[in-house]
C-alpha cells in the first residue's frame, strides 16, 4: 500500500517542490498551508508520516503547536520538522514536543527523502512483526513490541516510535554500552549525535515523570549509553 505523506508548509512553491520529489518516489502527498487546515484533515484521517514547517503564516510557532496536537492524537505517528529555523533551541523544542527528526531546508532533496524513507521503513518493520508477540521485561520495565507499548512499574510510558526503539535497544542487553550510531541503527532512522542525545534526555524525563528516582539509562561518557539492570 502506498504511504501517504502530509506536508504542512506555508510557502507553496517549496511545498510543491517537496511534493513532486516524493511523488516520483511513489508516495501519495497531501499539502496544507495552515495549522488549522492540517489539523482538520488529520482529525478525519491521519497520514502515514507528517512533514511540518515551524512557522506557518501568521503563526510563528504554528508547527510546534501542530506537532503537540498531532502527537496527542497519534503517539506513534512519524513526525519530521523541515524548516529554515536551525537554532539549537528550536531543534530541542521540536524534539521535546515529540518529533522523530528535525531537518533544515538547506538539506538536499535526496537526503530529505532518505530520512523519510528511513522513518517509514521503521514503521513497516514494526507492522511486519506484529504477529511475533515479542515482549521484553527488565526489572520494572516491560516492552510489548507488537503493540509498541511501554510500562514502567505497571504504569504506561508514552513513547514515540523512535524513543521506543532506543529503549528497546538499551534494555535488550543491560550493562552493554550502545553507541549513538548503534542506537540510530536500532531506531531505524538517520539522526545525528545531538539528536540522539536529545531523544535520550526526553526519554529520561518521561520515565522520571512517573518515577523521580529513575536512573536506568546511564551515560557512558564519550561512548554512548547503557541500561542499568
Amino acid at each position: 500500500m502506498t504511504a501517504t505523506i502530509a506536508i504542512v508548509e506555508d510557502e507553496r512553491a517549496i511545498a510543491e517542490n517537496y511534493r513532486d520529489a516524493l511523488r516520483r518516489s511513489g508516495y501519495t502527498v497531501n499539502l496544507y498551508e495552515a495549522r488549522t487546515e492540517a489539523l482538520e484533515a488529520f482529525r478525519q484521517r491521519l497520514p502515514d508520516l507528517a512533514v511540518i514547517d515551524v512557522g506557518l503564516g501568521a503563526e510563528v510557532e504554528g508547527g510546534f503547536e501542530l506537532c503537540r496536537e498531532l502527537r496527542a492524537m497519534a503517539p506513534t505517528l512519524p513526525i519530521l520538522f523541515l524548516t529554515a529555523r536551525d537554532s539549537e533551541l528550536d531543534i530541542i523544542s521540536g524534539l521535546r514536543l515529540g518529533a522523530d527528526d528535525y531537518l533544515t531546508k538547506d538539506i538536499s532533496l535526496p537526503h530529505m527523502q532518505a530520512r523519510i524513507n528511513a522513518l517509514l521503513r521503521r514503521v513497516s518493520v514494526l507492522r511486519d512483526r506484529t504477529d511475533d508477540g515479542e515482549c521484553l521485561e527488565q526489572g520494572d520495565l516491560a516492552l510489548d513490541v507488537s503493540r509498541l507499548h511501554c510500562l514502567w512499574k505497571d504504569e504506561p510510558v508514552e513513547l514515540t516510535v523512535t524513543e521506543f526503539w532506543i529503549v528497546h535497544a538499551l534494555a535488550k542487553r543491560p550493562g552493554h554500552v550502545k553507541s549513538r550510531g548503534q542506537l540510530m541503527e536500532a531506531a531505524r532512522v538517520v539522526l545525528d549525535d545531538n539528536t540522539i542525545t536529545s531523544h535520550v534526555k526526553r526519554i529520561r524525563r518521561k520515565f522520571q515523570q512517573l518515577d523521580p528516582d529513575f536512573d536506568a539509562i546511564a551515560t557512558a561518557y564519550g561512548m554512548g549509553y547503557r541500561w542499568q539492570a
